[in-house]
């Protein structure tokens, strides 16, 4: 059973970078996709990113095209959202969790981790 725990989080600029992992419990943590994403006050779970298994494929929700980078290090059981050019709309908390394929549906997700809160002050 893979279980998954966001860190990384914190309270940053407008236009300040972080670093969130996802760290992985379990033997399988390849066989499996990872997405982020992202839960802001009064809003819907918004998709951020995904990359499968490999890491040959990511894919990106259209707000944060350009300024975050999603990868993985399948030796460390471990994906990384690198969160660049931060803005006040990306303060939400972020979530990881697992799929069969890089998929932007939250609906194809489950095991999801408790979150880390990224707060983006203006």
């Amino acid at each position: 059973q893979v279980q998954l725990v966001e860190s990384g989080g914190g309270l940053v600029q407008a236009g300040g970078s972080l670093r969130l992992s996802c760290a992985a419990s379990g033997r399988t943590f390849s066989n499996y996709a990872i997405g982020w994403f992202r839960r802001a006050p009064g809003k819907e779970r918004e998709f951020v990113a995904t990359i499968d298994r490999s890491g040959a494929l990511k894919y990106y929700g259209d707000s944060v095209k350009g300024r975050f980078t999603i990868s993985r290090d399948n030796a460390k059981n471990t994906v990384y959202l690198q969160m660049n050019s931060l803005k006040s709309e990306d303060t939400a908390v972020y979530y990881c969790a697992r799929s069969l394929g890089p998929a932007s549906r939250d609906t194809e997700y489950w095991g999801w981790g408790q979150g880390t809160q990224v707060t983006v002050s203006s």
